[in-house]
């Protein structure tokens, strides 16, 4: 009969791992004074409130002038948890009377009522939950901070409060924003609607200010990227002030390039180099797709304009014999493929290419990959934004922002093949 030796190990681990070899003197003598610290903080409000000191007695004149008294009523225990743990506090408690003769319990401006957590601890929760940690996670991710009471409803009503924030951001005014440039683009998501995966489409417009820096403007679940869905975006921008762009850079969705027709008719627009290549393999069959990639790249990555407009008329010639599809594909973009030629050669790399907001979609991917499913599509939108306002993901400014001034030349590539 075989013995097992290694059953008793991990429980004689358990404990051992942030238990008394990590204890930290600092930190228990902080959360030590911690309590004293905020009692005498919130006891030094209510002399202010009472306008005399504990004990104090105020002549009746002053008092009838100031048209407000009360008196101390006792105290009451209040639990408080934050970045130094959970502490019991005694906090007191007073009566004041208004002029109007009514009387009301006072209220300390340092802790609001029915308060559990302070803002740095909420802050600390949310930071962790958009970190890529789910509900269920964030209690034993943070159980050396907060040792007890932060479970997945405590997170959820954390959560609940960036959307105060979130529906500010979304009623923003764009008037002061020095807004040059636009990318718009849509991606496509996963969440729970009527109780089954469902994927949806959320339309995001990222702009470029004049310095070079690109900033959210819009993320917004709108079903679907049809020319209604993409008006409604637009108008809303456009309503809050947004201004007239000087470049667009598209993803060639149809009904983007229709909303845009009708509200920004006229300005020079970027079809996304990225996404023809996708259509143009998805043309022909998988043994010319590294050719059909080597060509195309060759094209796209030319290092001048004159030399694009070549490799373009040779890339039609060859592919109209060898796969017609894939050169009607092409011509099908137009002079827009090639928009970025009007630029300055600084800006090309940016300009090419839909892939800033195709970045922010892998890295919204990476964080709630450990949630599969979101609840639903207006947390997809919010959480969209939360990770760029949180500072989780950050953008840089554009390539060759120094030159954004610099005006747009008007000879595009010759389309004749």
């Amino acid at each position: 009969m075989t013995s097992n030796i290694t059953s008793a190990r991990p429980v004689e681990a358990e404990g051992l791992l942030f238990d008394s070899c990590w204890f930290d003197p600092i930190e228990d003598g902080l959360r030590a004074k911690v309590r004293g610290f905020i009692e005498t903080m919130i006891e030094e409000e209510l002399p202010t409130a009472l306008s005399r000191p504990r004990y104090g007695r105020r002549p009746v004149g002053e008092e009838a002038a100031l048209g407000l008294v009360g008196h101390r009523h006792g105290r009451r225990r209040r639990r408080l948890t934050g970045t130094f743990g959970p502490t019991e506090i005694v906090v007191p408690r007073a009566r004041l009377v208004g002029p109007d003769g009514v009387s009301s319990e006072w209220k300390s401006t340092a802790l609001r009522a029915y308060q559990r957590r302070t803002l740095a601890a909420d802050a600390l929760i949310a930071s962790t939950y958009l970190a890529g940690t789910n509900t269920r996670r964030v209690r034993r991710a943070l159980a050396a901070v907060f040792a007890e009471g932060v479970g997945k409803d405590v997170v959820s009503r954390v959560w609940r409060k960036v959307k105060t924030d979130w529906e500010a951001w979304n009623a923003r005014s764009l008037q002061e924003e020095p807004i040059v440039r636009l990318i718009l683009d849509g991606t496509v998501i996963r969440v729970r609607l009527d109780r089954k995966a469902t994927s949806i489409s959320l339309l995001v417009v990222i702009g470029v200010r004049d310095d070079g820096q690109k900033v959210l403007l819009a993320v917004k679940n709108m079903g679907g990227e049809t020319t209604e869905a993409w008006r409604a975006v637009l108008d809303d921008l456009i309503g809050r002030g947004l201004r007239r762009p000087q470049f667009l850079i598209v993803d060639g969705a149809p009904g983007l390039e229709r909303a845009l027709a009708a509200v920004w008719d006229g300005v020079p627009t970027q079809r996304c180099t990225v996404h023809k290549h996708r259509n143009l393999l998805a043309h022909a069959p998988q043994r010319l797709h590294d050719e059909i990639s080597a060509d195309y790249t060759d094209m796209i990555y030319a290092a001048t304009a004159e030399d694009i407009e070549e490799r373009r008329k040779a890339f039609l010639r060859k592919w109209r014999l060898r796969h017609r599809a894939v050169a009607d594909s092409l011509e099908e973009a137009g002079d827009k493929l090639f928009a970025f030629t009007r630029l300055p050669p600084s800006q090309w790399k940016s300009a090419r290419t839909t892939n800033a907001i195709e970045r922010l979609h892998e890295e919204f991917k990476r964080r709630v990959k450990t949630q599969t499913v979101l609840p639903s599509a207006e947390t997809a939108a919010m959480l969209f934004w939360a990770l760029l306002a949180s500072g989780q993901i950050q953008m840089r400014k554009v390539d060759g922002w120094q030159s954004l001034s610099t005006p747009l030349n008007d000879q595009p590539v010759a389309l004749a093949a």
